[in-house]
C-alpha cells in the first residue's frame, strides 16, 4: 500500500490563481480546516507543492 499524505488547507481559496484553485479541487479539499487523505504519487506531491503556502501537510 502506498503511503498517505494528510492535507488541511489553512488559508482561504478567495482571490487565488484560478491555477491554484484547480490544484486544491485536484486534491479534493473543500474547505479551510477540514482534512482530506491523498496517496503520496509525484502527481499529487505537485499539486500540494504548487500552494504550500497555504496548506499543512502530515504524514498519515
Amino acid at each position: 500500500m502506498s503511503k498517505q499524505l494528510k492535507v488541511t488547507l489553512v488559508k482561504s481559496l478567495n482571490g487565488r490563481l484560478a491555477a491554484h484553485k484547480a490544484c486544491a479541487q485536484g486534491l479534493g479539499i473543500r474547505r479551510i480546516h477540514n482534512p482530506v487523505t491523498v496517496n503520496d504519487t509525484p502527481e499529487n506531491r505537485g499539486m500540494i507543492n504548487k500552494i504550500s503556502y497555504m496548506l499543512k501537510v502530515e504524514e498519515a
